[in-house]
């Protein structure tokens, strides 16, 4: 069965009997329909144990990170532990370009699935709306005479679309007349990457995002100095058009576990965590939380330790670092019949989860369970000799068939992250200090965490790192916009690379999000779509049945 027919047939709880799990009541949610709803309650200070899971470098073979916190969840629920998802909400980009949604999979997932990974609630859309409002009223005020002076050349505001468009990446905008606004040069974010994105999944309440929006950088005027939010006057009608947004959404699994699911920014150009809100009110739902971040965990791992965990005052009970055998492989050569056993490719390829569990354990100071998300094609020798190098870094090792058996799948899992958790003594450590300047940041992450030689600044980014202290902000957390698919900057790079140069091309303030974005290698803030789009291989018929999802 394909993952949208396992979730057909699945016959869901309603909203309200999941929400009961937690503590909560019918006034205590929001239903959109029969099985997603708004939560209305704010997180109190109880601070249940959190588990985050994070994985090696993606690869086009699918690593499963979202199935297994799914089953993980699942299998806690089985062992008796009062336990809640937290996990990001899909973009439409992915969903209609090659890498699929983030509902999980299998016997794993969160329900319903179609709903979440299409249009769930509306929260990307406003959070689109939110943003475009700002460049709406950007534009207008140029347009009505421009009493602050804004200079069109250095108008920092992108619009954004929650698809990839490669052909929004660079417009002009305003012409035909002198009605229809003044001519400029504009760009486009995807809206996972935009700065209103991660504003809401940093904010702790819908006055502190009124408060960020306010203070986000939209331009500069003819003497050089900022124009905010605040001097546009538009961050109360932002707060508006998302008070509905930043409500968390609560869903279940396949297994009617809880799930609240909420905010959806990329790890690779983003910071690739769901929201503040959303992590803080789980853990004071329950007594087990389990969230994920982004791609690797050199990008969503590193950036919720460094940026998340400051902000939301919290740190991870133990760290679940989810690596395939195929992908393995696949970093130590192979290219094709993942299937047959390659001890050499795999002892070629283990370099990429070692590196990720020394950076975990001796940069981060985190307890690391390495959760192989088992394929009925590896062998035991293969599992035996990736257990062995795991174990002699410090790391425990468990198979998790989470895809193929649900919770039944993860129960071993469970337990022994339950055992790691409740016995944990160690407190987390930072990649780097605020109190260091920008350009030590990003050198400090990139050679301590991606294993680079040196950093290449470009003229660009050092001037914009001379604007960043004029301004007072080299305070603020680093967010690395890069590759998803390499330590380094160069997609190409597999495995553990060593000693190599780490180049960054550009820097840019998020004044709302307070952290700096440093723009790394040739990453693209918008993405653009394959050859072969997801998109053009659905169809829907008359009684509403997708085909082609998943």
């Amino acid at each position: 069965m394909t993952d949208i027919e396992i979730a057909n047939a699945t016959q869901m709880l309603e909203i309200s009997e999941v929400a009961k799990k937690l503590g909560l009541s019918d006034k205590d949610i929001d239903p959109y329909g029969h099985y997603k709803a708004k939560i209305n309650v704010k997180p109190d200070d109880k601070k249940g144990k959190l588990i985050l899971v994070t994985a090696i470098n993606p690869t086009s073979l699918g690593e499963g990170k979202t199935t297994t916190s799914i089953g993980l969840a699942d299998g806690m629920a089985k062992i008796g532990k009062k336990v809640c998802l937290a996990l990001r909400e899909p973009s439409l980009g992915p969903v209609f370009g090659i890498k699929g949604g983030a509902t999980g999979g299998g016997h794993a997932q969160v329900l319903p699935m179609e709903d979440i990974n299409l249009n769930f609630t509306g929260d990307l859309h406003a959070v689109t709306t939110a943003n475009n409002l700002i460049a709406a009223i950007l534009d207008n005020h140029i347009q009505q005479g421009n009493s602050l002076g804004i200079d069109v050349r250095r108008i920092t505001w992108n619009r954004c679309v929650d698809l990839n468009d490669r052909a929004l990446r660079n417009v002009l905008v305003g012409l035909g007349g002198r009605l229809n606004g003044v001519p400029r040069e504009d760009h486009f974010n995807i809206t996972a990457a935009s700065e209103i994105m991660a504003v809401l999944c940093l904010s702790t309440d819908l006055m502190d995002l009124k408060k960020r929006v306010g203070d986000i950088i939209v331009a500069y005027n003819y003497d050089g100095k900022p124009v905010t939010c605040r001097d546009l006057k538009v961050q109360d009608a932002v707060a508006i058009v998302l008070k509905e947004a930043i409500k968390p959404n609560l869903v279940q699994t396949l297994e009617g576990t809880p799930a609240i699911i909420h905010g959806g920014p990329f790890a690779n150009i983003a910071h690739g965590c769901n929201t503040v809100i959303a992590t803080k009110l789980a853990m004071s739902l329950s007594d087990y939380t389990i969230t994920e971040a982004g791609f690797g965990a050199d990008l969503g791992a590193e950036k919720f330790l460094d940026i998340k965990c400051r902000v939301a005052d919290i740190e991870p009970d133990c760290v679940c670092l989810v690596a395939t055998i195929r992908a393995l492989k696949y970093n130590g050569g192979r290219k094709s019949e993942f299937d047959k056993e390659d001890m050499p490719a795999l002892k070629a390829g283990i370099c990429n989860l070692l590196g990720h569990i020394d950076n975990l354990t001796n940069v981060f100071n985190a307890n690391v369970v390495v959760a192989i998300n088992k394929f009925i094609t590896d062998t035991d020798k293969e599992v035996e000799f990736v257990a062995k190098e795991c174990q002699a870094y410090g790391a425990k090792v468990v198979l998790c068939e989470s895809w193929a058996k649900g919770g039944d799948g993860a129960v071993e899992l469970a337990k022994t992250i339950v055992d790691v958790v409740d016995n944990n003594s160690k407190k987390l450590s930072y990649a780097y200090d605020l109190t260091d300047d920008i350009k030590t940041k990003i050198e400090k992450i990139a050679t301590k965490v991606y294993g680079a030689a040196r950093v290449d600044f470009t003229k660009q980014a050092l001037n914009a790192i001379a604007s960043c202290k004029e301004l007072g902000v080299e305070n603020y957390p680093v967010c690395i916009a890069k590759t998803q698919y390499s330590f380094s900057d160069d997609q190409t790079m597999l495995g553990r690379p060593k000693d190599f140069v780490f180049h960054v091309q550009d820097i840019q303030i998020r004044s709302g999000a307070k952290f700096i974005v440093a723009i790394a290698g040739s990453i693209m803030l918008m993405p653009g779509l394959g050859k072969n789009p997801a998109a053009c291989n659905m169809e829907i018929d008359e009684n509403n049945v997708i085909k082609g999802l998943f």
